[in-house]
């Protein structure tokens, strides 16, 4: 989830449908389909407070797992360029074998955005790892937004994912690129996404932590689905 899309008004309610939940280019629920949803309250001074739940799995017996998070920050504009600044936490159950916190920053300007997430910290003790201190991972984020006269909205994506604890928590086993391309319309979303590890990033074989099976992260994938956001 990402907490710069809350909308500003007072409370609201979203929910998506999708064939792949996909998480800085990595599959979160083993490129099976995903029900998500949350409730935000932003007020006019841009403080914003939310909560967002989603299903995922770590493996093909792990189908029950669930991810919850709750976040907070403040977002405005100073003339062109609009920020927004938050911590996020992520809550699972035991299989994903640990909970963490990030800080975030992003700047926009335009149709162009720019965001820096830093591990604030994570919780292992749901499961076998290592404690992880502040900034053991990072994720940089660029994005562009084109609007067409048409209604359809086309937006381009780049990251950069880094760190031990990103290792530890999603399998890879090297830092990686994400990229990919998305169209919408009315709800209605498609992406094309990849990354740049390969086949021998998949996770295969790391025993120290939670049971993740193969994620399948050197190949292309592609998501569709159905979000709606509305006021309560």
């Amino acid at each position: 989830m990402s907490a710069s899309a809350v909308q500003a008004q007072e409370w609201s309610a979203n929910f998506t449908a999708t064939n792949n939940y996909i998480w800085r280019g990595l599959t979160q629920s083993i490129n099976e389909g995903a029900i998500q949803g949350g409730i935000d309250y932003a007020s006019d001074s841009g403080f914003y407070v939310g909560t967002w739940a989603s299903n995922v799995s770590y493996d093909s017996d792990d189908v029950y797992s669930y991810e919850h998070d709750i976040y907070f920050g403040y977002a405005g504009e100073a003339g062109d360029i609009s920020y927004d600044v938050g911590y996020l936490y992520y809550n699972y159950d035991e299989n994903a074998g640990f909970d963490f916190g990030e800080v975030y920053a992003s700047i926009g300007y335009g149709n162009f955005s720019a965001q820096l997430s830093l591990l604030a910290y994570a919780e292992p003790d749901e499961g076998p790892g290592e404690d992880f201190g502040f900034a053991q991972a990072s994720y940089t984020s660029l994005d562009y937004t084109i609007p067409l006269d048409s209604g359809v909205e086309i937006g381009l994506h780049a990251g950069f994912h880094e760190g031990d604890f990103m290792y530890a928590f999603n399998g890879a086993t090297d830092d990686y690129w994400d990229f990919n391309i998305s169209v919408s319309k009315d709800g209605f979303f498609g992406m094309v996404t990849a990354t740049t590890l390969g086949d021998d990033d998949n996770g295969d074989g790391i025993e120290d932590y939670a049971s993740i099976g193969t994620r399948d992260n050197d190949e292309i994938k592609f998501v569709i689905g159905y979000g709606m956001d509305f006021e309560l």
